[in-house]
């Protein structure tokens, strides 16, 4: 009887009790990395900075138009310094598809408004808009960096980075003190805190002046001396306000990573290091680091632009093939975390189908809310082929599910690719308080999502 239960019914396990110590160096190694990418990698512009930089290191080269492909050759587009393709050209050609891995490198923030200086009873701050799906009351009472980009008439565009730095100031959003607060404890969570009260605090000293907003006034005046720009400036400016929380290993046993934008740059650093592997691979392989996903996918830097159709078509024209040949008998792994299974909030998971920590990389059949709505569903077929691949290259991976049926949902590049009629599938990490400003993922997890990526670009 017990040999037939070892037959018919599917048992999971943890994973470090399926890997070797030798196999456990590698992970601490290949997470050692991770941890370093996402300090430096903020936001979606200094991912892709990053990524440039170590792709060129390993023989990357920026493709441009017309240029002749060969087998194994190194390229990448860089989509206005908020996105960025990569492909590894393969032996066979583009008639027979390519494997890609998509993720973004968009996390949810505090943007600044266009005009964001504001003075209020001697404190200046600046009036921000969230961007991506937040809970408000987590973003209050933690130190903050400023990061962004301002782009002058002139035409010159100027970086800032304030707080990342050890001896730079940081920045903060108040609360009231339990003593009064009384009232607001009593509304609901999504209420005590509104998006307009998310105002930063940047300075309280007023200019040495006789007019009015002096503290508004010094503040400019900070800002002018340190990267020559005035009011008007954030006019035409890219800021954002994020998390000041050095990236760092969680538990006595070091076991997790804490920090902010795991998602989806955990999944991103996955793919990015999986295509830094890849040598004469038999399909072309492309690795996609995505903007705007928390937003809906959409602008020029968004999964919906055109620039990636744009990309392929480039290649697929050098080769004398058709795009939608192409798309056709291409496979796409849309890289993205998904929902952990947290003991503390069981209430919301359906245990049996929830994605858990140490389990390995996640596949996500299908998301979307309640009845699939907003997904595409990957097929029966397309499942068995990462089972397959996964099994031949000792990949440890789970099913997920994001949270009970009526529960909640949400979205995915995958969709995206899917209408291209491209097979997709969702795979990545388990991430446990997603979205929130300092989340939490299992090496183990990290690991084998980049083992998984790379399983897939390495298919014959």
């Amino acid at each position: 009887m017990s040999d037939m239960r070892n037959e018919l019914f599917y048992e999971q396990k943890n994973g470090y009790d399926l890997i070797p110590l030798e196999e456990r160096v590698k992970l601490e190694e290949y997470c050692s990395g991770y941890i370093g990418f996402l300090n430096s990698a903020r936001t979606e512009r200094e991912a892709v900075s990053f990524s440039v930089a170590e792709a060129e290191k390993r023989g990357f080269v920026a493709y441009v138009p017309g240029m002749a492909l060969q087998p194994g050759m190194k390229i990448y587009r860089n989509n206005r310094g908020k996105a960025l393709m990569l492909a590894v050209i393969g032996k066979r050609p583009l008639s027979s598809g390519a494997v890609i891995a998509g993720a973004h490198i968009d996390s949810p923030r505090l943007d600044l408004k266009q005009l964001p200086v504001m003075e209020n009873e001697e404190i200046c701050y600046f009036k921000t808009h969230y961007y991506g799906g937040i809970k408000k009351y987590q973003w209050v009472t933690i130190p903050l960096e400023l990061h962004g980009t301002v782009a002058l008439k002139d035409g010159s565009v100027t970086d800032v980075c304030i707080g990342r730095n050890k001896d730079e100031p940081r920045f903060v959003i108040t609360d009231l003190l339990p003593h009064l607060a009384g009232d607001q404890m009593k509304k609901t969570m999504a209420e005590g805190i509104t998006g307009e009260g998310l105002n930063i605090v940047i300075g309280s000293v007023p200019y040495d002046d006789e007019g009015k907003d002096r503290v508004k006034l010094a503040v400019l005046s900070i800002l002018n001396d340190l990267y020559g720009i005035s009011e008007e400036d954030f006019l035409s400016a890219e800021l954002c306000a994020v998390p000041a929380f050095d990236v760092c290993e969680i538990g006595l046993d070091r076991s997790l990573i804490g920090g902010y934008g795991h998602d989806d740059r955990v999944c991103a650093y996955a793919e990015l290091q999986a295509i830094f592997q890849v040598e004469d691979p038999e399909k072309t392989c492309v690795c996609i680091l995505a903007d705007k996903e928390e937003t809906g996918s959409d602008g020029v830097s968004g999964m919906q632009s055109s620039a990636f159709d744009t990309f392929m078509e480039d290649l697929c024209t050098a080769q004398s093939v058709e795009l939608r040949r192409c798309f056709e008998n291409s496979f796409c792994i849309s890289a993205d975390v998904t929902n952990a299974f947290d003991p503390n909030y069981p209430e919301v998971s359906e245990k049996r189908n929830e994605a858990k920590i140490n389990y390995g990389m996640g596949i996500c059949k299908f998301t979307g809310a309640r009845g699939k709505s907003g997904t595409s569903d990957a097929s029966a077929e397309v499942v068995a082929y990462l089972r397959r691949i996964f099994e031949k290259n000792s990949v440890i991976w789970q099913m997920a599910e994001l949270g009970k049926v009526d529960q909640g949902g949400g979205g995915t590049i995958a969709k995206f690719m899917a209408n291209r009629n491209i097979d997709t599938i969702d795979a990545g990490v388990p991430v446990l308080s997603m979205h929130a400003p300092f989340e939490t993922v299992s090496k183990f997890d990290c690991y084998m999502t980049f083992r998984g990526v790379l399983a897939a670009y390495s298919e014959k």
